[in-house]
């Protein structure tokens, strides 16, 4: 099979030539764009979450091993998320090669978190079915490179951190409140307030609502935490 040169660009930035290039072609095929003829990238998002869950699993068992599952557990959690995968996903820039549907370019489908982090979880099974799993393994422990070292050494959810600070304080949980949306539908930009029962307050933005809530709560936890 003869791929573009964009194609054999991005396996250059992977750091994997594929001996089955079909495997990768599927791998950047998104749902829009699927026909009979044509499989999507879904089967292979499902298997690379997979194959990514063990690595990092695995890899920081290595890097740290007094650590106690619960300080794992949530490095793990950090290290294999969507928003993490869709990190690695712009830095090889996995968006200028994907297979979109006309509705998903229009609506800037290359630079969507979600649709990235699942092409990043796609590619890597497309690796490991393309030449087993110390092939994955490597492309995996390269791409994320020093994230498995500097992971936060407590990488809670900060909504989960500020509620146990405020809980051991005995006040009401924090509220979340949707100060302004701005941006077209397809990239909206959401500003948080994560806000206590006193009126005390931290506000964030960022792409999606989620985000700006963790933004808002860290930002808040510190507050509260240089006051205490």
């Amino acid at each position: 099979m003869k791929l573009s040169k964009d194609i054999h660009a991005f396996q250059e930035r992977l750091g994997h030539d594929f001996a089955d290039p079909e495997l990768l072609i599927r791998a950047l095929t998104h749902p829009s764009v699927s026909s009979p003829n044509r499989q999507d990238n879904q089967r292979l998002e499902f298997l690379g979450d997979r194959v990514l869950g063990l690595v990092m699993a695995t890899a920081l068992l290595d890097h740290d091993r007094q650590a106690t599952e619960g300080q794992l557990a949530p490095r793990f959690n950090a290290l294999v998320r969507k928003e993490a995968c869709a990190d690695v996903a712009r830095e090889i820039d996995i968006g200028a090669v994907l297979k979109l549907g006309r509705s998903e370019m229009l609506s800037g489908g290359r630079r969507k978190q979600a649709l990235l982090g699942d092409a990043m979880e796609a590619v890597i099974a497309a690796v490991y079915k393309d030449a087993g799993f110390e092939a994955a393994q490597a492309v995996i422990l390269r791409l994320w490179g020093k994230r498995v070292g500097t992971v936060d050494e407590d990488a809670r959810d900060p909504k989960t951190s500020l509620q146990e600070y405020v809980q051991a304080r005995r006040q009401p949980p924090p509220a979340y409140v949707l100060v302004a949306r701005s941006g077209p539908d397809h990239e909206p930009v959401f500003t948080i307030a994560a806000r206590l029962q006193d009126g005390t307050e931290e506000q964030a933005t960022a792409g999606s609502k989620r985000l700006a809530e963790q933004a808002a709560a860290k930002a808040l936890l510190t507050k509260l935490e240089q006051k205490s």
